[in-house]
């Protein structure tokens, strides 16, 4: 991104009384976040029905000297912005319509390296909820997943500490800027983790780790990830409050049963009860829940047919999934120009003839 599209990206994400959302459409109809600064203020009331103090929020000329400091911030220290519309912004959070319009990164993350899936809980971490979290990633290290988390006390850093262990790319998703470390007692682990993952965070870098601030981390931590695992929870949390917005976005959610006694446990046995989440008992569960096929098997999977004929609209869609990988069918039918209803008996043709397969959460792939 150019230095003065970012500049006014940073403006319009300082404005208070927008939001994610509404920064989207204002993005969507103006064409750019600079112009959007250059809309005339009636267009913006009466297109949007934003009220005054929004309208005045919006034009008021500390966002703009406030971006620019922080922009120097960015540049001296070679933070890497993603935009939402970005190829390298992480691709499931575009589909999220809550999802910031910018992203800040530090450290190695490459995120096309295997499935992504988000480790939370308790930060008071049991014996039982430890062993569970260090064994389940230790299964799992097979199939390379990116394990993401908050970086916090309890199951966060038990699940970061457990994908290093096993040589797994981990992010952290922070509740602060860059400049800020909570916890404190964390900042021995930032180093190792930059090696092999690194940090998120929508959050500028003196802003603080404010009670808010952790509910709006848990969007991006549900969000950017295949499915979300509670491995313990008391009756309430944050980890419950991050499964309801995984649940929200159509994503898989996972939990740990325990005894009806144990504190923390609750929550998960909650979640289960109430189906909002899988009962998870091993790595098992979940490989088979998500379909995941280890590296060992794949030369053992069915194969294509060799020759198969197909029609121009079927070419279509496989070329189109064997470019960009794993796709929601809505975004398929979008992008190849093809009705719903077309594209879904296209994509069972394609299944028969062992050209693509579908998987959970609406999304298909390429074989």
């Amino acid at each position: 991104m150019l230095e003065e599209d970012l500049l006014y990206v940073l403006a319009l994400q300082r404005v208070k009384g927008i939001g994610d959302i509404n920064a989207k459409k204002l993005i969507a109809h103006c064409g750019s976040a600079k112009n959007v600064f250059h809309e005339k203020r009636k267009n913006i009331e009466d297109i949007f029905g934003f009220g005054t103090l929004s309208v005045k929020n919006l034009f008021n000329k500390e966002n703009l000297i406030e971006a620019e400091e922080e922009l120097k911030y960015i540049q001296e220290n070679n933070i890497e912005t993603l935009f939402f519309t970005d190829k390298d912004y992480p691709e499931r959070l575009k589909h999220c319509i809550d999802g910031p319009i910018l992203i800040f990164k530090e450290g190695n993350i490459n995120l096309n390296t295997g499935p992504i899936i988000s480790i939370v809980g308790t930060r008071q971490i049991t014996s039982y909820g430890r062993d569970f979290c260090e064994k389940l990633i230790a299964d799992l290290k097979e199939f390379n997943p990116i394990i993401v988390s908050g970086f916090a006390y309890g199951v966060d850093i038990c699940a970061h500490k457990a994908a290093l262990k096993n040589e797994l790319q981990t992010i952290g998703v922070l509740a602060h800027g860059f400049e800020e470390v909570y916890p404190k007692i964390h900042k021995k682990y930032i180093s190792e983790i930059h090696k092999n993952g690194g940090f998120l965070t929508e959050f500028w870098k003196n802003d603080q780790p404010l009670r808010e601030n952790f509910l709006k981390r848990n969007r991006i931590v549900a969000g950017m990830s295949e499915a979300t695992i509670i491995i313990e929870s008391a009756e309430k949390g944050g980890s419950l409050v991050t499964a309801d917005i995984a649940n929200s976005y159509s994503r898989d959610v996972f939990a740990v049963p325990g005894r009806s006694t144990d504190m923390y446990s609750k929550g998960c046995n909650e979640l289960i009860k109430n189906n909002k989440a899988a009962i998870l008992t091993s790595a098992k569960d979940l490989i088979e829940m998500l379909n995941w096929e280890s590296p060992k098997n794949v030369k053992k999977s069915i194969q294509k047919q060799l020759f198969v004929e197909l029609t121009e609209n079927e070419q279509l869609l496989y070329d189109f999934l064997a470019q960009n990988g794993k796709e929601l069918i809505d975004l398929i039918s979008l992008n190849c120009k093809l009705p719903i209803h077309q594209t879904t008996s296209l994509l069972f043709n394609l299944e028969m003839k062992g050209m693509v397969k579908p998987l959970p959460g609406k999304l298909y792939e390429a074989i």
